[in-house]
């Protein structure tokens, strides 16, 4: 699995990191959404990294991690993208994941 960053999106986050979060980590987010197929793929900035659960995944930026279980979720070739509108975006080859991730969204460490 590879996580590509684009230069806006890197800039973006570079401002949102803060010293406690070392990791970038990608999550399948159903808060809200009903049951556990009904969720959304989305990012976002943690310190913490389950050493018996997450795996790390290909990225030259950051260090990116993500739950083996919600893998599934995720394609192996993605790209993390800044639009001029103001959100992160998450796509693949085969189509965009999540068009709209509020920067608020990415500062909020996932409890798991």
């Amino acid at each position: 699995m590879k996580l590509t960053i684009t230069h806006a999106a890197n800039e973006q986050l570079n401002q949102l990191q803060e010293e406690n979060h070392s990791f970038l980590r990608l999550f399948y987010d159903t808060d809200g959404l009903g049951c556990g197929a009904n969720g959304q793929p989305t990012v976002r900035l943690t310190d913490t990294m389950y050493k018996d659960t997450d795996k790390t995944i290909e990225n030259e930026n950051f260090k990116v991690i993500i739950d083996r279980q919600q893998a599934t979720f995720f394609k192996a070739d993605m790209k993390l993208d800044f639009t001029s509108k103001g959100f992160f975006r998450l796509s693949s080859p085969e189509g965009i994941l999540n068009p709209i991730i509020p920067t608020g969204t990415i500062k909020n460490e996932v409890p798991l």
